[in-house]
């Protein structure tokens, strides 16, 4: 009997040992106004580099002499497993990134083991989506575009589709001034599509009330960054609170997502679910957001430049970096669940670099403008 060939292991594994290597390339890879749509913020960008600098604000507090040799990174979000607690945040236009756009998106983290949200402004669209990842964990998220019907409509299929969750994105009433975009006289495909944003910007407390009132399906406002508007979304029956400043792509000058957690968290009181993004690249931040109290954290740019760098594999390969990462940060804590994380390991510091889009990865050696000339 002849002997069966060796097993090579999958090339994605070989070409990609760090989340770094991914955004490396992305570059290589996208058009210059693709990849600036992808790593710019608002204006003068402040709010997208304080995400880091809060993050990189943070410092642990390990414990040593405890026993680690089992280490379970999961975590749980409405109550059902995530391998580990990180979901793909949704991404307008991600199809400029891969051509599977969402649908490759929410396959990879079905194969992972993992959740993702699916844009409004994404394609290939609702139904398509859910369908490329059947039985997986979806959420879909509507910028709204127009009346009480339209809505309706999209909760309606939502629901039919098998999705487990229903978000609205709520930061979004008036766009934002993105000058990369500006500057090199790019306009995303979302933007060039949009229409009825009026509707967006007349969203409201009442369509909240008006939508639990209605429908079965959880609830998630995506935008929220004050205790004050946890507490009314709270009394309203909100199922979660997703903290997010938009990646530092809509108001300017805000503060880091994670900075806003702790008082969120002391709003919630345990009484919904916590979600947050905004500047999330490496396994000890989603480490650093559930000893805050979080119970998941999204990834936009990181997951979009794997997938800009080898497709659905690619998303895939760095969900498992990004464990790898979360297994040694947690058992050099000292802990073995993510359950044993609070705010007793970790401890304010300086950082020590400056914050940008990509000063969690400091070898590597990217013009941080993002323009490199070309």
């Amino acid at each position: 009997m002849a002997e069966s060939a060796p097993q090579r292991e999958p090339e994605v594994n070989r070409d990609f040992l760090t989340l770094h290597e991914f955004v490396k390339a992305a570059h290589v890879r996208l058009s210059s106004g693709v990849w600036d749509y992808l790593t710019g913020g608002s204006e003068t960008e402040t709010t997208l580099r304080r995400n880091r600098l809060a993050l990189d604000s943070i410092a642990f507090r390990p414990r040593v002499l405890r026993d680690v040799s089992k280490i379970d990174c999961s975590g749980t979000l409405f109550g059902k497993r995530l391998r580990i607690p990180v979901m793909f945040a949704p991404v307008g236009s991600i199809e400029v990134f891969d051509e599977g756009g969402a649908g490759a998106a929410a396959k990879a983290a079905q194969r992972f083991g993992s959740g993702c949200f699916v844009s409004s402004v994404s394609q290939p669209g609702l139904e398509e989506a859910a369908a490329a990842a059947p039985g997986g964990r979806t959420i879909f998220q509507l910028y709204v575009r127009g009346d009480r019907a339209w809505v309706d409509d999209h909760v309606r299929r939502a629901i039919a589709s098998g999705y487990e969750a229903f978000c609205f994105t709520i930061d979004t009433a008036i766009y934002s001034r993105r000058e990369r975009d500006l500057g090199k006289r790019y306009r995303p495909l979302g933007r060039r599509a949009a229409t009825g944003r009026e509707f967006q910007a007349a969203l409201n407390w009442d369509d909240v009330k008006r939508f639990k009132d209605k429908f079965q399906i959880p609830l998630i406002l995506k935008g929220i960054a004050t205790a004050e508007d946890a507490e009314t979304a709270l009394g309203l029956g909100v199922d979660a609170i997703y903290v997010s400043n938009h990646g530092g792509r809509q108001l300017d000058h805000g503060r880091g997502s994670i900075e806003v957690l702790p008082e969120i968290v002391a709003a919630v009181k345990g009484r919904a679910q916590i979600i947050i993004d905004g500047g999330f690249y490496r396994g000890s931040d989603v480490v650093k957001a559930l000893a805050l109290g979080a119970n998941a954290v999204g990834m936009g740019r990181a997951y979009c430049y794997a997938l800009a760098a080898a497709g659905e594999d690619g998303a895939v390969r760095a969900l498992e970096i990004l464990e790898d990462e979360m297994f040694s940060a947690m058992g050099l804590l000292g802990v073995t669940k993510t359950t044993e994380l609070d705010k007793t390991y970790l401890h304010a510091a300086l950082p020590v670099r400056e914050p940008s889009v990509f000063s969690a990865y400091p070898l590597l050696n990217l013009d941080d403008a993002g323009y490199s000339g070309r």
